[in-house]
């Protein structure tokens, strides 16, 4: 008897990792920062623990994917717990500087190894189940909606927790003194998360069944890898809807990199205080990841209203734009129309990028098989984080206002505009190609002719 899933228990298995993987991450987000300065770290140094998880997710995305690809889903995103494990205790409990940075490094590692399998896996069962031209945009939309909502709730949990400690009796205070100020309040978040990983090991290790593979060596591993994110690189430049997925990325990583550095200061500048402004942030964080959930929702609806895929990108990155437009409108106004226009803006951004990724995704998977999906994530999640690193970097130099707003809002409009000119060049009737079950693609590995637009 077969043990790939069938395709309802397969798209549930699909969300339960979603969420056992992003839950922990969201309980990071607002006690982190915050812990990392009580252990005694420098605003510098703090910044350099987050270099250490940037550069270690950007120079292992590529070769993880490849990884991927070569041993099997399962293993590397069980690695990539195992890696969340090390680290939150790491984090949690560490009181020197580079174990700290240390935590941080194999957070990136997780982020890198997890980047592509868990959809990579669904869409391979899929298609095992229902062959190359199923319906993904469904599962895809509720994985990136589950995604969305563990991220919410973790936030508020994560800064809830140390408050909630910190109440009443004091536990926090006991405990931290229990330990010799070795599990601080803002520690719990993290111990909580580092349970929350072993369960996620254990469900990925029994849940998620694979085809057998050919039983890799170490030769074939590094033989293998190189071939197939080349391979990747090679497609990216090659076909014109792949180019588009990823630039698409790029603008979304832009836009996305201006709210995250711009807000934290406009909630402190709204509430008078940083610490006020913090709770706020993070409140309106939660808000973001609602409406990002909501927005995968109905990407399946938004795409057959649009009549299509690629339109429902456009719609949906269009939206985001325009949300980052009315941020920049509010930049120089504390009023109270400015504040409910610019949260309106915030929300927008969210929603849109959230209705665009399911659409965009299915697409992808449609040019690209098994042999090379998770590389072809990969190389989608780099172009995003590579373009958030640069566009974070010139808006950190722009003078205050409503100019960097304007310069997230443009990159995201462009990933937008991408995708009209492709689709206006088909009559309203005429379904589009890439909306359609495709013939048999080759591999990212180039075992097939150019899949270019015509």
């Amino acid at each position: 008897m077969s043990r790939v899933a069938d395709l309802p228990a397969a798209r549930r298995r699909y969300v339960t990792v979603c969420v056992l993987y992003w839950l922990p991450l969201g309980l990071t987000i607002a006690p982190l920062i915050l812990l990392l300065t009580e252990r005694g770290l420098s605003l510098a140094a703090v910044a350099g623990c987050l270099a250490a998880h940037s550069l270690t997710a950007a120079l292992l995305e590529l070769p993880t994917g490849g990884l991927s690809d070569v041993v099997g889903r399962r293993v590397v995103l069980a690695a990539a717990g195992v890696s969340n494990l090390a680290a939150l205790i790491l984090v949690a409990l560490g009181t020197a500087a580079w174990q700290l940075a240390l935590g941080m490094a194999l957070i990136g590692a997780g982020r890198a190894l997890s980047s592509g399998p868990a959809e990579a896996w669904y869409v391979d069962t899929v298609h095992a189940r229902s062959g190359p031209g199923a319906e993904l945009r469904t599962g895809l939309a509720r994985g990136a909606s589950a995604t969305s909502a563990a991220l919410a709730v973790g936030t508020l949990l994560g800064g809830a927790l140390p408050w909630l400690l910190g109440a009443g009796p004091d536990l926090g205070a006991r405990l931290d003194a229990a330990t010799s100020g070795l599990v601080l309040p803002l520690s719990w978040p993290l111990l909580l998360g580092a349970a929350v990983e072993v369960a996620f090991v254990l469900y990925v290790l029994v849940a998620l069944h694979e085809p057998p593979r050919p039983a890799a060596t170490l030769r074939d591993v590094l033989r293998g890898v190189p071939a197939t994110v080349a391979g990747g690189l090679r497609l990216g430049g090659r076909d014109a809807l792949v180019r588009r997925v990823l630039l698409g990325a790029a603008g979304a990583g832009s836009a996305l990199a201006v709210v995250e550095l711009l807000t934290p200061g406009r909630t402190a500048a709204l509430t008078g205080a940083p610490e006020s402004g913090a709770v706020l942030f993070a409140a309106l964080a939660c808000a973001g990841f609602a409406c990002s959930a909501l927005g995968s929702h109905l990407a399946p609806l938004t795409a057959r209203l649009a009549g299509g895929g690629q339109r429902a990108v456009v719609l949906g990155l269009g939206a985001g734009a325009g949300g980052l437009f009315l941020l920049a409108a509010t930049a120089a106004s504390t009023g109270m129309a400015s504040v409910v226009l610019g949260a309106a803006g915030f929300g927008l951004v969210y929603l849109g990028r959230g209705a665009a990724g399911p659409s965009e995704n299915e697409l992808l998977h449609r040019r690209v098989d098994g042999s090379g999906r998770a590389t072809a994530l990969s190389v989608q999640s780099l172009a995003l984080q590579l373009s958030a690193a640069l566009t974070g970097s010139v808006a950190g130099l722009l003078p205050p206002g409503p100019q960097p707003w304007l310069l997230g809002g443009a990159a995201m409009l462009a990933g937008a505009l991408l995708w009209v000119d492709r689709g206006g060049r088909r009559s309203a009737a005429a379904p589009s190609a890439a909306d359609s079950p495709p013939p048999p693609v080759g591999a990212v590995t180039g075992d097939g002719p150019p899949h270019d637009a015509p």
